[in-house]
């Protein structure tokens, strides 16, 4: 006979199970992930997959009026963050790529004088329209974040530094 509270339990047990699993991609590189934030706490990449690491990008400037080593020119951290993404989107693009194909980030910021400290809310506003659930990237990256003192544009408030993987037979 059809138990509804045995059936939901043994539900919620098997859908605990699936989120701990890895998530192994068609390309055989496998992600791990713990939590619900938005990066993999560990990804494997197959024999035979070709590595890509992109350079540190900033925003390209935002305000041609703006002296281009102003954070005028740039805007905020998360416009900075997200006009760094779109351009590494376009790099990526250009190799046959996409923001999926990110194994690793580095962000680098510095602190928001304006704020008088690191915004990383704002970096992970901009970041999340990339990555996580709300912009359906299944194919998170590990990534980590760095307060550093400068950034080679004073405008600057963010650099991010990428490493993609090119899965064999892609």
């Amino acid at each position: 006979m059809f138990d509804l509270k045995k059936t939901v339990a043994a539900m919620a047990v098997l859908g605990g199970m699936a989120a701990a699993m890895p998530a192994y991609a068609d390309d055989g590189i496998v992600r791990h992930g713990e939590g619900k934030f938005p990066i993999s706490s560990a990804i494997e990449v197959p024999a035979g997959a070709t590595t890509i690491y992109l350079s540190g990008m900033g925003a390209p400037v935002q305000d041609k009026k703006a002296d281009p080593k102003s954070l005028a020119a740039y805007g905020d951290t998360q416009a900075q963050t997200y006009a760094a993404l779109q351009r590494i989107q376009g790099e990526l693009k250009k190799l046959g790529l996409g923001m999926g194909d990110v194994v690793q980030m580095h962000v680098y910021m510095v602190e928001d004088p304006k704020l008088g400290k690191l915004d990383f809310e704002g970096m992970m506003k901009a970041y999340t329209q990339f990555y996580g659930p709300s912009a359906k990237q299944p194919n998170l990256p590990v990534r980590s974040a760095f307060g550093v003192a400068h950034l080679a544009n004073p405008g600057w408030l963010v650099e991010i530094e990428t490493t993609a993987v090119r899965a064999p037979g892609k």
